[in-house]
């Protein structure tokens, strides 16, 4: 392999380490978002929003990261999935804006916190959408034709990709319940534990519906899952899954608090793994390979040396936010 071939190789170790840091971190506190309006009480929403004040916006480093890194060492990249998902994009970033306001406003009112509540649920779940239909656009693959995208306005929006957008809404719930079994005692932990259970249910069974329906209409996937020795080789992924998946399900009904958690976040890193066998090589799939969409060696150099010096910057920080913050949330805590 050439030093530019194991640069580029470099690059999607970066972009996909920040998309799953980025789906983990703000994932939790999205689904905290989703959760909201059906918590107990009001005091319990503001218990809910003091478990995820000191690290919500630092979550968000992510997705800039991942997003910058994209157009910096995958222009052609770049260049076709932005436009073919402008659409679900432009709704994920203006809802992130409009959960930001909401997260610093609802505190500060009286008579319109309600509104704020509102605001504060429905960006969440439009943002956890927006993603969804992204991921479920990407998977299904764009229209190139050279070097551009050459699909319609629209094309991102199908029966796939409506799936998938609803899964991660309910992902996204799973990781915030789990987060909250974690972070509160008493009545809300009890209700986070009931709330994380049809959650895990959703969840597995859109996994299983997108595995299957995945290699059906992409026989290029089909025969890289299906094909000996590939079967025996990959058939560990669906089963540790299934493993994950019942030790999850007994884990919320038992006293564990961090266990549920880290179940959740496992079962998001088997699926990034399933869609990484699913897609490698491409950077635009069916078209266009990491290496075709890939830019010059020399940008690529400079661009990581930077990119390797701010990554452990940001876990530092990240990794000393959560350590301070550690421990319960309790009812009396209040974010100013």
């Amino acid at each position: 392999m050439s030093e530019g071939e194991l640069l580029t190789l470099a690059w999607a170790v970066v972009i996909a380490f920040a998309i799953i840091l980025y789906v983990i971190l703000d994932g939790f506190d999205l689904g905290l978002g989703i959760l909201f309006p059906l918590a107990p009480s009001h005091a319990d929403r503001d218990t809910m929003m003091n478990s995820i004040a000191p690290v919500w916006d630092g979550n968000e480093t992510w997705l800039v990261l991942g997003g910058v890194s994209l157009l910096a060492a995958f222009p052609l990249a770049y260049a076709v999935i932005l436009p073919a998902t402008y659409i679900p994009i432009l709704m994920m970033v203006m809802a992130l804006v409009l959960r930001g306001v909401a997260f610093e406003f609802r505190f500060k009112a009286e008579r319109s916190r309600f509104l704020w509540d509102a605001a504060f649920t429905g960006g969440s779940t439009l943002a956890a959408l927006g993603q969804g239909l992204v991921l479920g656009a990407f998977i299904q693959g764009f229209p190139v034709e050279n070097g551009r995208y050459a699909g319609g306005a629209f094309g991102w929006l199908t029966p796939f990709s409506l799936m998938t957008g609803i899964g991660l809404v309910f992902g996204y719930a799973l990781l915030g319940a789990t987060w909250l079994i974690w972070k509160t005692d008493g009545s809300l932990q009890a209700w986070s534990r009931r709330a994380a259970r049809p959650a895990l249910l959703a969840v597995l069974a859109l996994i299983g519906i997108v595995s299957l329906w995945t290699p059906l209409a992409h026989p290029m996937i089909a025969e890289r899952w299906f094909a000996w020795p590939n079967l025996l080789y990959l058939s560990p992924v669906p089963l540790v899954t299934a493993a994950l998946a019942l030790l999850t399900w007994r884990t919320i009904a038992s006293d564990s608090d961090r266990l549920p958690f880290a179940g959740a976040v496992g079962l998001f890193l088997l699926s990034f793994l399933g869609l990484g066998i699913s897609l490698w090589p491409y950077a635009v799939p069916p078209h266009i390979t990491i290496w075709q969409a890939a830019a010059q060696p020399e940008s690529q150099l400079f661009m990581l040396v930077g990119v390797l010096i701010l990554i452990p910057l940001i876990l530092a920080y990240t990794g000393y936010s959560y350590w301070v913050f550690r421990g319960k949330v309790r009812s009396d805590h209040y974010h100013h």
